[in-house]
């Protein structure tokens, strides 16, 4: 039998906590438990967790100082950050700073255990991760989230600032299928004015800047009665000659 993956869960609600790490602990993984972020990062130090947990809104170092100053120290632990915050705007920034995933609260603990081994197949310990590299590229398509341009056989191809960032979402998934629902609160939030429909719409207009055939795609696949998936091979700056 293999060893039970080390978590940390970072949160300073006593409620959630008590209930998320048993529920967590019953899904194969050994938990430890910090409520600040100072805290977090002394149980980082000492445990070396291969997986991070961390609520945004914690006393003391909030969960995004937290996440800034591991990637800053080249501490690429695989984190997720659980928010309240429903603006699309700063889960991106968060996103952009090296967060593997992120979990609007309340959530449910299954679809945590869920994106944490979606997570765990696709990154390598203490290696950078596609959430946070700087530049992704699959095939001949090129994505610099830095300046926030995207290339096509080394040419340019004009996105919205939408689609650009639906790219960005799934390539950073590669392989792993993602629901409308799902995209529509990474890129939109759900407080914005808008339905699913949107997603099939921004969906369309990346197949026709990439000329991806969506019946024989080489970027983005439709999975019926589920959402899309990217289906090229991601691999980030420092894979790549």
């Amino acid at each position: 039998m293999s060893e039970a993956t080390k978590l940390l869960l970072a949160d300073d609600e006593q409620a959630i906590t008590d209930n998320l790490a048993p529920f967590l602990e019953r899904s194969g993984f050994s938990v430890n438990v910090a409520s600040d972020g100072e805290g977090a990062l002394r149980e980082i130090a000492l445990h070396k967790p291969e997986f991070i947990i961390l609520d945004v809104m914690m006393p003391r170092l909030n969960g995004r100082e937290v996440l800034r100053r591991l990637r800053q120290g080249g501490n690429w632990t695989p984190v997720i950050l659980l928010t309240q915050v429903g603006e699309a705007g700063e889960r991106a920034m968060a996103l952009q700073e090296g967060a593997d995933d992120y979990l609007n609260k309340p959530f449910d603990p299954n679809e945590l255990v869920a994106r944490i081994r979606a997570i765990l197949r696709r990154v390598q310990a203490g290696q950078l991760s596609l959430a946070g590299a700087h530049t992704l590229k699959s095939g001949e398509l090129t994505l610099n989230r830095t300046t926030r341009r995207a290339y096509l056989h080394e040419h340019e191809i004009t996105l919205t600032p939408k689609a650009l960032n639906l790219l960005e979402y799934m390539m950073t998934r590669p392989d792993e299928i993602i629901t409308r629902e799902r995209l529509l609160d990474a890129v939109w939030g759900w407080d914005y004015p808008t339905g699913i429909r949107t997603v099939d719409t921004r969906v369309a207009e990346l197949r026709r800047q990439l000329n991806d055939d969506s019946a024989n795609p080489t970027y983005i696949e439709t999975v019926l009665g589920e959402g899309y998936r990217f289906i090229g091979t991601v691999a980030s700056a420092s894979a790549l000659p």
